[in-house]
C-alpha cells in the first residue's frame, strides 16, 4: 500500500520559515519524481516545486529564491524548505509521487500552511 504523509504545516507570520516533509512508503522511492503542489479554495492545484530521481529541481516563479526542495532517499523523504513566507503562500500543500515510466501518480493528504500577521 502506497502512502505519502505530509507534515510540518502550520501558522506563521510573514517573513518566517517552515519546513514541510513528505514521507513515502510502498514505492521504490528513489525512482520517483516528487513534487509539492498547493491549492487554495476555488483555485486549481498549482505545482510549487519538484525534484527528479536524479536530483534535478524545478520551481514555480513565485517561490524561486525562497523555497528549496530536497530529498533523502535513505529516509524515503522529500523536504520543502520555505523561507521568507508571504501571505500569498497560504494554501494546502500536497505531496505527489510520479513514476515517469508508467505515469503512475500518488498523492498525500495535504498539510495546511497559513501565513498571517
Amino acid at each position: 500500500q502506497v502512502q505519502l504523509v505530509e507534515s510540518g504545516g502550520g501558522l506563521v507570520q510573514p517573513g518566517e520559515s517552515l519546513r514541510l516533509s513528505c514521507a513515502a512508503s510502498g514505492i521504490t522511492f528513489r525512482l520517483y519524481t516528487i513534487a509539492w503542489y498547493r491549492q487554495t479554495p476555488g483555485k486549481q492545484r498549482e505545482l510549487v516545486a519538484l525534484i527528479g530521481s536524479g536530483g534535478s529541481t524545478n520551481y514555480t516563479n513565485s517561490v524561486k529564491g525562497r523555497f528549496t526542495i530536497s530529498r533523502d532517499n535513505a529516509k524515503n523523504t522529500v523536504y520543502l524548505q520555505m523561507n521568507s513566507l508571504k501571505p500569498e503562500d497560504t494554501a494546502d500543500y500536497y505531496c505527489n509521487a510520479h513514476f515517469p515510466i508508467t505515469s503512475h501518480d500518488y498523492w498525500g493528504q495535504g498539510t495546511q500552511v497559513t501565513v498571517s500577521s
